[in-house]
């Protein structure tokens, strides 16, 4: 491993990942648990506590994909609601943090405050938002407002939640709240009071909940585009990457570290976490027999087509996976062939033409032309080499940590924290015990800085 010189070993940031809603979960497998049981989510969570992790994470969707105007029938339905699932860990773990998408379009600010704000004193501490955002109608027509905003807008309303938000989580002091076991609870005449006004919301009144432990929630976000970076650089605590291979995740976690330094900012204090799944062997031949059996298992023939109806915006199911790629081109301005999935794929004609040069160049096939485009980027090999493959890629600087997720539910993290997590412990790269209350205190992030005098102007309007 080539760590430069003088400088102090990183701390690796782990957050657990239990998938659903796309391919990579091999539900199928006999020894797979139920992607909706509460028991799922309960062992994944006790799991990575075991393994000293930061945080549990939950992905959401909030509408029923779909295929052709059909409900899409590879997806997990009736996942439970995240901010329930989430406060029932919080009963059953002591450390881990819990980390929940919630989607920034369709709730309005007070709303997520308080619920961000219980989730944060249930838990002591633990509670974690990783802001998303919705353009499309499709997800907005199970909302009173569906498909109002345009996607130039999205980031627009986002910056204006998440500022609301902290506005309300700062509207009482830490010190506000008494409980007096004969006097009962109260609080100073002007705890809880706020007033926002703005382009996209104009509330004002006395917020209920307390402030939080953590004093704001840990927040998470994802940007790829310059606006998504240059949101998530100034106003989040941590940020999931997209890019697995070093090189490009190096780029990316420079460049989004120095966009936050150019707004003032630690860059220190901006974690970037790439999402990444791991297959093991007792050796390096057997761990990739393994991962190829996984590949292959993630994306049958019917899944890769589906997976390349998403870029050619069309029906595929007439084409052979074991075939070349299809000779017809992309529909642009058709709609949405499969509704209800972010469009990672903007610029159609350009994606299939790429897709082509590379099946050209490698021989491959459709269905093998889907598993090197869709299959996430894995650590594969023996325990130790895993673990320094995840090491040297965070001392190095592609990343600050991984959300890592496996192929099988609940059961699967298992192994990495069985076989892995000590390599990682033995070396000094991953802690042995947790050294803090709170996940802000575990992933060394400082306490936010209350906003006193927005407080007391509120306070002067008489509010």
């Amino acid at each position: 491993m080539s760590i430069p010189e003088n400088k102090p070993r990183k701390q690796i940031i782990l957050g657990a990942y239990l998938g659903g809603v796309n391919h990579h979960t091999l539900w199928h497998l006999p020894e797979a648990g139920s992607q909706i049981d509460f028991s799922s989510f309960e062992h994944t969570a006790r799991t990575a506590e075991r393994g000293r992790f930061d945080f549990f994470f939950l992905a959401e969707g909030l509408a029923l994909r779909e295929r052709d105007g059909e409900v899409f029938d590879q997806d997990v339905v009736g996942r439970p609601d995240t901010f329930t699932v989430l406060a029932s860990l919080a009963a059953v773990t002591d450390h881990l943090g819990l980390a929940g998408t919630i989607n920034s379009t369709f709730n309005e600010p007070y709303e997520l405050a308080r619920q961000l704000a219980s989730l944060d004193h249930l838990s002591g501490g633990r509670a974690a938002w990783n802001v998303v955002t919705s353009f499309d109608a499709f997800t907005g027509a199970n909302f009173r407002r569906g498909g109002f905003l345009d996607r130039s807008e999205r980031y627009e309303r986002a910056a204006e939640t998440l500022a609301t938000v902290r506005e309300l989580w700062d509207s009482w002091a830490d010190d506000d709240l008494v409980i007096d076991k004969e006097a009962g609870v109260f609080a100073p005449r002007d705890a809880g009071a706020f007033r926002h006004s703005g382009p996209q919301f104009d509330v004002a009144g006395r917020f209920g909940v307390p402030r939080p432990p953590q004093g704001h929630p840990v927040i998470l976000q994802a940007g790829v585009s310059p606006q998504g970076r240059d949101f998530a650089a100034a106003g989040s605590d941590a940020i999931f990457s997209p890019y697995g291979r070093f090189e490009e995740a190096r780029e990316y976690y420079v460049d989004v570290k120095a966009r936050a330094a150019r707004l003032g900012r630690n860059p220190d204090h901006l974690k970037i976490l790439p999402s990444a799944s791991f297959v093991l062997g007792d050796t390096e031949a057997e761990a990739r027999e393994r991962s190829r059996w996984v590949r292959e298992e993630q994306v049958p023939g019917r899944t890769a087509q589906i997976l390349l109806e998403q870029i050619w915006n069309r029906d595929l199911s007439g084409y052979d996976p074991e075939g070349p790629l299809p000779d017809v081109e992309p529909l642009v301005d058709a709609p949405p062939f499969i509704a209800g999935r972010a469009l990672i794929h903007a610029d159609r004609p350009a994606t299939v033409a790429r897709l082509r040069a590379r099946a050209q160049a490698e021989g491959l096939s459709l269905r093998q032309t889907a598993i090197e485009e869709f299959t996430r980027g894995s650590f594969v090999g023996t325990p130790a080499q895993v673990a320094d493959a995840l090491d040297d890629f965070v001392q190095r600087d592609g990343s600050d940590g991984f959300v890592l997720g496996s192929h099988l539910v609940p059961t699967g993290l298992d192994e990495f924290v069985d076989r892995v997590v000590p390599l990682l412990q033995e070396r000094g790269s991953l802690r042995t015990e947790y050294s803090g209350s709170t996940l802000r205190d575990n992933l060394g992030l400082p306490a936010p800085v209350r906003a006193d005098s927005a407080r007391a102007e509120v306070t002067a309007a008489g509010v």
